[in-house]
């Protein structure tokens, strides 16, 4: 569960000035020491409480903290946890396997990476931690009805997670690994949390990029994804500097592997009899006959 606290009341804050804003929601009291910096309309400010992440959401303001603290009950908890994430320089060609070892060991452990593909750079965490998903959705803001990408290594592993006719391998056959999402129905290898809730679909896809198949070869299963696109934003960055800039207190690693593109992967639904068109982006629509 996500808490969100709307922060109307807050003064105005510049990220060199210290102030203390003491609201009070449900009996808690909260404290911000540090700065506030006024940034792109609606950006969310991700804490930890507790160990679980909730935002803190205010028009056009973005975190500069130092410390944020949380008092109830009259005990103080940190709200931020002491997060600064790492920046890998990965080559986009040739990636260096000591890098994409550390990388893997990050998503083991919980971690929330971005990494990049041959559409746009990509929000990815281990399927079957659930708190990194919980932070992902936090940093996107998502809903319930979002289709949540298995990124997978190849084919074989799609047919894994995922229910595939004779007619859907040859489609997939045909445009993998490419800047495809395709939306299947989910075999019972996939965690029910990251299905659509009423369909029990999920989208997969395989990247045609060097550094996404070497984290997935060494990950050696499929990693939970989405499009790195910020709210409030209609492109998603191509910088991975800039991208570290926003999300370094929220993510536990940006790899730079270049610049990205900034269209997302075309979505193909392929759970009907013939193929739907979900999203126009990256990949060409002409094999599917659209």
């Amino acid at each position: 569960m996500l808490l969100v606290l709307a922060l109307a009341a807050l003064p105005a804050i510049t990220p060199s000035g210290l102030a203390v804003a003491p609201l009070r929601r449900r009996g808690i009291t909260i404290r911000l020491r540090g700065g506030l910096g006024l940034t792109s309309p609606c950006q969310p400010v991700v804490c930890r409480l507790a160990g679980k992440p909730f935002q803190l959401l205010r028009n056009r303001v973005a975190f500069f903290a130092v410390a944020c603290l949380v008092r109830r009950s009259g005990q103080t908890f940190p709200l931020f946890s002491a997060l600064m994430s790492q920046l890998f320089h990965i080559h986009p060609e040739n990636p260096q396997l000591r890098l994409i070892n550390e990388a893997v060991k990050i998503i083991q452990q919980g971690g929330v990476v971005v990494y990049p593909t041959d559409s746009c750079y990509a929000l990815g965490c281990h399927l079957g931690d659930k708190k990194a998903m919980d932070r992902i959705i936090a940093i996107r803001q998502l809903d319930l009805r979002h289709h949540f990408t298995l990124a997978c290594r190849d084919l074989s592993e799609i047919g894994t997670y995922a229910r595939v006719d004779n007619i859907q391998y040859r489609l997939l056959k045909a445009t993998t690994p490419g800047a495809y999402t395709f939306i299947l129905q989910a075999s019972k290898e996939v965690p029910r949390r990251t299905l659509h809730p009423k369909r029990n679909t999920i989208g997969l896809r395989v990247p045609n990029h060097p550094v996404a198949l070497a984290l997935l070869e060494a990950l050696g299963e499929p990693m939970l994804s989405c499009t790195l696109m910020l709210p409030g934003e209609d492109i998603p960055p191509t910088d991975p500097f800039e991208i570290r800039g926003q999300l370094q207190h929220v993510v536990d690693l940006v790899i730079d592997g270049g610049y990205c593109g900034t269209d997302p992967t075309t979505v193909v639904d392929l759970t009907d009899t013939a193929p739907v068109l979900v999203r126009e982006g990256a990949g060409d629509l002409a094999p599917f006959g659209f």
